[in-house]
């Protein structure tokens, strides 16, 4: 029961600061993912291992795509917190 609970608790650690997050700090998260992943596919290029390259490739494929979601992802929560109130005029 003692190794639940430490495991329990190590799952809390880690994955409390990833849940608050706000999504700029995701999409910035996800840049430097994607620049990780391209650094990554060079040097896997220059020692000439192939299947690194391919999937390494395949990593920066999905890093690319779940950046696209969550910038889609904070730009609406962007225009949600700043959306002004709508006023009404009137023209005589």
């Amino acid at each position: 029961m003692k190794l639940h609970t430490l495991a329990l608790a190590a799952l809390v650690a880690l994955a409390g600061p990833a849940l608050a997050q706000t999504p700029q700090d995701t999409v910035k998260a996800d840049k430097a993912q994607v620049k990780t992943d391209k650094e990554k596919i060079k040097a896997d290029r220059k020692a000439g291992d192939t299947a690194a390259v391919k999937a390494d490739q395949d990593k920066l494929k999905a890093d690319k795509a779940k950046l696209k979601a969550d910038r889609k992802t904070a730009k609406d929560a962007n225009k949600a917190t700043n959306k002004p109130a709508k006023q009404e005029t009137t023209t005589k």
